[in-house]
């Protein structure tokens, strides 16, 4: 008989954060992963070549950077365990394909200097109000993201109180494309936010949309944008060795079955080679609403349905991965690279829209593409003057020949029509720079994590109103509990208040000693022990 009181289903970045709260809360942890490495999403690792270490998803964390788990270090992840962040100056880049270029700095009165050269004076005066608006509002967005969410109703109740609060809801049920074109007259700047945004897997004229247009520059001006050094992976490593260090352990190639339920009360874990782990206090899950039902059978029934029912973000990712001999040269020069480099050859708006139509209509798009040289920024990841390029081509899940199945026959050449789209903007990209590749495409992320990015998509579920703060993924499931299996907590990127790398297992570490009865101010207030 195992004498845990936690057991956590998956060694993604979130349940490993809820499991280091935990465990710092002084309960016996144990953390079981079925892959033969941790991580999840977020995981660095020697696909190609020994020495090129390559993002496995994740590559530039953004919204963790408001979380009070870095800015108040509550776990020691960056005194303590290693963490080290790369902060660039130039955050962000939108680079055309004859040679225009508009930068985002993380300095806001740089950046608006650069738009009145690149755009207009009136554009760079209105994109600075738009700017301070939005760092304005971050304190209020900023508390209720990394803390367990307000049932939906009630959050827009408590919104529709103020004219900030109105202001605010009112972006959220807007797309980010509408809320571009309120603020802004050129289509370059539109077009340089509104790529950015949809790096979230959100289609530019998606309703519910627009709140990411409102807050990604508040969030690069305040905090920057930034990668962790050694890759994206070494934040889970840094949680791994938090959660060690307050007694936890992480187990690898665990795969899990499914979940004990004795008496309405989650008790445990069965494992696929019959092993059982039993828990005490109950159980966290990194369990996608789609296979709620595979390891939670118990669950109410209109429960399981409207799980099933969620919807899944419009498009995904085809990502190449590649080793290179040496450093990616840009044509417009090396001092354009930023953390985010956005890679365009179309000039308005509509050209941009008409390629994001075409992955509703299951088509890849070549020209959406995105990413560069991770060693511009973190030279540790690749042997002295090699390169490790990381790739962005959009892409649907279904292909509209074939369906997701034609993604096995098809993914290498959609990566050939993608590469011949990055060689217009790097001077070096050519086969005798390129040691290996590797393509992943939205089914191999699939396979890679079937309970968690489900249809391809990395960022759990799609990011409409309709499945924000209490909703998210249902309502039945956003208050981060399953409903009639006590003691059973959800995390994962499509739990609130999103996908992508939130660090969002604080809150249900937060909801999780609430039921308890454990104050977590006493538990993380003070300095790591």
């Amino acid at each position: 008989m195992s004498n845990y009181d936690i057991v956590v289903m998956g060694a993604g970045h979130n349940g490993l954060t809820a499991a280091a709260y935990m465990a710092k809360a002084g309960k016996k942890v144990l953390v079981l992963e079925a892959k033969d490495h941790i991580g999840g999403g977020v995981s660095t690792r020697e696909l190609i070549r020994p020495g090129f270490w390559h993002d496995e998803h994740s590559n530039v964390h953004i919204m963790i950077q408001g979380n009070p788990m870095l800015r108040e270090d509550e776990l020691g992840l960056l005194s303590k365990f290693g963490l080290d962040y790369i902060y660039p100056d130039l955050v962000h880049v939108s680079i055309w394909e004859d040679g225009t270029v508009i930068r985002s700095y993380k300095d806001l009165d740089k950046t608006c200097a650069e738009l009145a050269e690149r755009t207009s004076a009136k554009d760079a005066d209105a994109y600075r109000k738009f700017v301070m608006a939005s760092k304005e509002a971050l304190p209020m967005l900023m508390s209720g993201m990394y803390a367990p969410p307000f049932p939906l109703g009630a959050f827009v109740a408590m919104m529709d109180q103020s004219d900030e609060g109105r202001f605010l809801l009112d972006l959220m049920q807007r797309s980010a494309l509408d809320v571009v074109n309120q603020y802004f007259d050129s289509d370059l700047l539109k077009v340089h936010i509104v790529r950015m945004v949809t790096e979230n897997l959100q289609m530019p004229d998606e309703l519910g949309t627009g709140m990411g247009a409102f807050v990604m520059p508040g969030i690069i001006h305040t905090f920057g944008c930034s990668m962790p050094r050694g890759g994206s992976g070494s934040l889970s490593k840094a949680l791994v060795r938090a959660l060690e260090h307050w007694g936890g352990e992480v187990r690898t190639g665990a795969a899990v079955k499914r979940v004990l339920v004795s008496s309405g009360k989650a008790v445990g874990l069965e494992l696929e080679s019959g092993e059982t782990i039993m828990a005490k206090d109950g159980g966290i899950g990194a369990i996608h609403p789609h296979k709620l039902r595979q390891f939670v059978s118990e669950a109410p029934e209109p429960v399981l349905q409207r799980a099933e029912k969620v919807t899944q973000s419009t498009f995904s990712i085809n990502l190449t991965h590649m080793a290179l001999k040496e450093n990616l040269q840009l044509k417009v020069g090396n001092d354009c690279n930023a953390m985010m480099t956005e890679l365009m050859d179309f000039y308005t708006v509509r050209d941009m829209c008409l390629e994001y139509d075409k992955l509703r209509r299951g088509e890849v798009s070549p020209r959406l593409i995105a990413g560069g040289d991770n060693c511009i920024f973190d030279p540790s990841r690749a042997p002295e003057g090699s390169g490790v390029f990381y790739g962005v081509n959009f892409a649907p899940y279904h292909l509209h020949n074939g369906g997701a199945a034609a993604w096995d026959s098809q993914k290498e050449d959609h990566a050939d029509r993608a590469l011949a789209q990055y060689r217009k903007f790097y001077r070096n990209l050519d086969d005798s720079n390129i040691l290996g590749r590797k393509v992943c495409s939205p089914l191999d992320h699939e396979r890679g994590s079937p309970n968690s990015m489900v249809e391809g998509d990395a960022h759990g579920c799609a990011p409409f109103f309709y499945q924000s703060a209490g909703h998210r993924p249902t309502p039945d499931l956003g208050s981060l509990r399953v409903p009639e299996i006590e003691g059973l907590y959800l995390v994962g990127p499509f739990m609130h208040p999103g996908g992508g790398v939130f660090g969002a297992g604080r809150g249900t570490a937060i909801q999780m000693m609430d039921d308890m009865g454990i104050d977590y101010d006493k538990v993380c207030g003070g300095a790591v022990a």
